[in-house]
């Protein structure tokens, strides 16, 4: 059974602002003396995990995360008839099985990422506690799950600090994607014109602003444990299996979505290394420690990232059993041999 699954991938936005700091600009990192455009791993799988791809491929097996499970489960109380004291003390303790509640309210002070059968349970209950007007037992509030069916907790883990017995190791390891060169973030300095405005009186913008913006070929990796995720899953092989294919569907045809109406900048991989295996992982990113120069960014990230796996290959031994790739440049390979390749088929 293979053990990991490595995605290497290249994908190429126009101008845009895919992932933006605290200021509104793009994200950056500095690699090799370079800044580079960066991608964090948490936006990267935020729109994986929230995809039509992936949650159409995985429905009935998927989680909430949230805050809000308190605010909801006393609206619902409410709703049903329980006064409004008792409303907030039953909800608060239902809520509080998945984390610490924040001082003088309902909410849980952290996300808490919760399975599609806790879901349920809670649920439940509360429909319980409506029926019978009555607060919950604590054998009642055992809700919480070992192993949860929720295939994004079983890849990209939870953390309940309130009850660690209940955490969940991730299956899946992003990192953050970089550019495979340098690159200048550029101001893009815009005006709105007011429709009403027949410029008798006054010629001026409605608006005036300006957004940060750049342009670039990213290298991202992620790592897919899978017996890590065959045990997540108690051991349901075919839901890790559709939970690998619905990821890297999500991964070569999802973009993060920021200022995507400013910047139209949907894309898909047009390179894709995929490795299976018993070795250790690693990632190839050294191939861009160097920044690409070449006029031709994306055959020359190919080919050095190419090389970078030669060459460790080399040094180390075979670091994959397998290896399949996707060259959308050249038009070669195909996203259906890549799903099928990423779980043995």
């Amino acid at each position: 059974m293979t053990h990991f699954i490595q995605l290497h991938m290249l994908t190429s936005y126009p101008p845009a602002n895919l992932n933006r700091d605290d200021l509104g600009r793009p994200k950056t990192a500095t690699m090799g003396g370079a800044e580079r455009l960066r991608v964090s791993s948490q936006s990267l799988k935020r729109n994986w995990r929230v995809s039509r791809v992936f949650q159409e491929a995985l429905v009935g097996h998927l989680g909430t995360r949230t805050k809000r499970l308190g605010p909801e489960i006393h609206e619902r109380l409410v709703a049903g008839g329980i006064p409004e004291k008792k409303a907030i003390s039953w909800a608060g303790k239902i809520a509080d099985v998945f984390g610490k509640l924040q001082k003088d309210g309902l909410h849980i002070e952290q996300l808490a990422h919760i399975s599609p059968e806790e879901r349920r349970a809670v649920d439940e209950l509360t429909e319980t506690l409506i029926r019978e007007q009555r607060e919950p037992t604590e054998q009642e509030l055992d809700l919480l799950r070992h192993t949860p069916s929720a295939v994004d907790i079983a890849l990209f883990g939870r953390m309940l600090a309130a009850d660690p017995g209940y955490n969940v190791e991730a299956a899946c390891q992003v990192a953050h994607a970089i550019t495979t060169h340098r690159v200048v973030v550029e101001d893009d300095y815009f005006t709105a014109v007011d429709d009403l405005n027949t410029g008798e009186e006054d010629r001026g913008a409605g608006h005036i602003g300006e957004n940060g913006f750049a342009a670039g070929l990213f290298y991202s990796y992620l790592c897919i444990d899978r017996e890590q995720l065959v045990g997540n899953l108690g051991g349901d092989a075919e839901l890790a299996d559709r939970a690998i294919e619905a990821l890297t569907e999500a991964a070569v045809k999802v973009a993060p979505r920021g200022k995507q109406n400013s910047f139209g900048s949907h894309a898909y991989a047009s390179y894709v290394r995929a490795e299976r295996g018993e070795q250790q992982p690693r990632s190839l990113s050294v191939a861009f420690l160097k920044p690409v120069q070449d006029s031709d960014y994306g055959e020359a990230s190919i080919r050095v990232l190419e090389q970078q796996a030669e060459n460790f290959d080399r040094v180390y031994g075979a670091c994959a059993d397998s290896v399949y790739t996707l060259n959308a440049l050249k038009g070669t390979g195909s996203l259906d041999e890549l799903k099928r390749f990423v779980v043995g088929a």
